[in-house]
């Protein structure tokens, strides 16, 4: 991994999240071996994998899972024994998920997300507090920062989700990462996503670093 100012861990979520994103398998099994090998725990890596379908769906999740039960099997078939990891903690029975949900959002944005199309369709409202943020993002053996590097690299890695990447380098921004760290990100995703893809990350990032 290169020596930059995010940590091999993040880099190695950062790739597995972009390659996951796009269905390529083959370079995904080489970055969940690098993943693994830098010390990336088996149920840090599951969790990438789940919160990867609710920005790209399940059979690219689901895909990307099988990808994993092969490395898995191959490496534990040449002696090599990986960390299993902790589990997430059970989500908190004197809560509703709207309630977690919220709570949730307020922790990582500081405010409750709001905008037209959650007024015009308040379903959706419902929907992202109760299960992208109480049934995802409150499972606690990823923490807030590596589940941002998974949602900007997937995010970096489509086209036409502009709004959504420049909405997520910006809390990346608000929960602790520097403008160095989000730089050296897309140097990372780099070689993951498309010339063009990450050069329509890095303008995105300098005029928000620009404001």
């Amino acid at each position: 991994m290169a020596n930059l100012s995010i940590s091999n861990k993040q880099q190695s979520i950062a790739t597995i999240a972009a390659l996951a994103a796009q269905g390529d398998l083959d370079n995904l099994e080489k970055s969940l071996n690098k993943g693994l090998d830098a010390k990336l725990t088996i149920n840090e890596i599951k969790e990438i994998l789940i919160q990867l379908y609710a920005y790209v769906g399940f059979p690219r999740s689901i895909n990307a899972i099988n990808t994993f039960i092969g490395v898995l099997a191959s490496r534990q078939a040449h002696g090599i024994i990986d960390e299993t990891g902790k589990e997430p903690t059970q989500l908190p029975e004197q809560k509703s998920k709207f309630e977690l949900g919220c709570e949730m959002q307020m922790a990582l944005l500081g405010a409750l997300e709001t905008g037209p199309a959650l007024s015009f369709v308040p379903v959706i409202d419902i929907f992202i507090k109760e299960h992208l943020f109480a049934d995802i993002w409150s499972r606690d053996n990823l923490d807030f920062q590596c589940r941002e590097i998974v949602t900007i690299a997937v995010l970096a890695s489509l086209n036409g989700l502009n709004m959504q990447l420049g909405r997520h380098l910006q809390i990346a921004l608000q929960i602790g990462f520097t403008a160095e760290q989000l730089t050296d990100l897309i140097t990372i995703l780099t070689p993951a996503i498309s010339k063009d893809a990450a050069k329509n990350a890095e303008a995105i990032l300098i005029r928000i670093l620009n404001k």
